[in-house]
């Protein structure tokens, strides 16, 4: 959700900086998030291990380093408009990756694999939707007489213009799914949420600052900061859109997993629609309305088949030791007996409580 927010706030204010600068610009949040991580994450936060510190490596590089570079110069060489269509496509990596690496469970013949299936198929295809069908369009109080932005219709000749760009942002949202499973695989051996954001901020920082140190070499003027609006827009996004952002869906995961958390983010477009309609008057398109509903509609399946898998997973490790008894052998030798109640729920909700002998010593 975080990318088309960061491309609505900081486009307009950093077009005109170098990419490589902005990247490194935007893990502002290091400084903010640290001291939280090393206070709240003092008791929960398990010990550094170079396996750990190796995930932190990449996953600073993949979506800090990687994903906004390229994203950036991708959206640079084509348009916002064709950048923000390929990453819509974010749902549907993700949720073939995380089958891949095991971190969601998908069985054809169930209901729910298949509704998290159709929800994502419809989220990405309602996010498509919004992005390049307009339609007629949609007569509001509060727009009529607006003609709408002539770099809209600009960005609209100019879509499929350029392949460099569209491979670049390819790989990016590549990358940034990389990112969302590698988080999920990396909280289970460091489930410090707060201090893995800090340390995927700071290393993200070091590594976009070497990146950048490489590309605009013999360019100080680019590292020149000014106290403007420019200034606001990267620290705003810096602390929300990535730091906060990072913790938020770090959270979200470990509970639910990454395909939950992706399933949401074409729901970004119609919060940044909606916002557009009421404070800039832009026209609202049938399109527009038409891709909302299904992207609703998609991420209502996502979430009923994540409730459903979510509840089958308690039920099928809710195992309680109910019964320890002892029972004398013909010599006389005393032996442990322990018995398990494994509990299962019909879909009436009645419980069963089905004894097993599970040890016997």
């Amino acid at each position: 959700m975080k990318k088309h927010i960061s491309t609505e706030t900081i486009c307009g204010k950093l077009h005109k900086a170098k990419p490589f600068f902005a990247v490194v610009f935007l893990q502002f949040a290091t400084i903010v998030i640290a001291p939280f991580a090393l206070i709240l994450d003092k008791k929960i936060r398990p010990k550094m291990t170079f396996s750990i510190f190796g995930k932190i490596m990449l996953l600073g590089l993949l979506e800090p380093v990687v994903d906004q570079n390229l994203y950036f110069l991708g959206m640079k060489y084509t348009t916002a408009t064709f950048a923000a269509a390929m990453c819509n496509v974010l749902p549907a990596i993700t949720l073939v990756m995380a089958c891949f690496f095991r971190l969601e469970k998908f069985k054809v013949k169930s209901i729910h694999s298949q509704a998290k299936l159709a929800g994502t198929v419809a989220t990405v295809a309602g996010a498509m939707l919004m992005t390049l069908l307009k339609g007629p369009i949609i007569e509001l109080p509060w727009t009529k007489g607006s003609s709408g932005s002539h770099e809209q219709r600009r960005v609209e000749i100019n879509l499929h213009r350029s392949i460099k760009g569209s491979l670049m942002i390819t790989v990016g949202c590549f990358s940034w799914a990389c990112f969302m499973n590698l988080q999920a695989i990396t909280l289970r051996t460091y489930p410090a949420e707060l201090s893995l954001t800090a340390w995927i901020c700071l290393l993200g920082t070091a590594q976009g600052g070497i990146v950048a140190l490489v590309m605009e070499r013999g360019k100080a003027a680019v590292w020149s900061i000014n106290w403007d609006s420019k200034f606001l827009a990267a620290v705003y996004s810096g602390i929300f859109c990535s730091g906060i952002a990072y913790y938020i869906q770090g959270v979200v995961m470990k509970e639910r997993g990454p395909v939950f958390v992706t399933a949401f983010s074409p729901l970004s477009m119609i919060i940044v629609a909606v916002l557009s309609s009421f404070i800039l008057a832009e026209q609202m398109f049938l399109g527009r309305v038409v891709g909302a509903i299904v992207i609703v509609m998609g991420l209502y399946l996502v979430i009923w088949g994540k409730k459903k898998d979510y509840k089958s997973q308690r039920i099928e490790e809710e195992a309680i030791p109910v019964k320890q008894m002892t029972e004398i052998d013909n010599n006389g030798n005393e032996h442990s007996i322990h018995e398990v109640v494994n509990i299962n729920l019909s879909k009436e909700g009645a419980v069963d409580g089905d004894e097993q002998l599970a040890t016997r010593c």
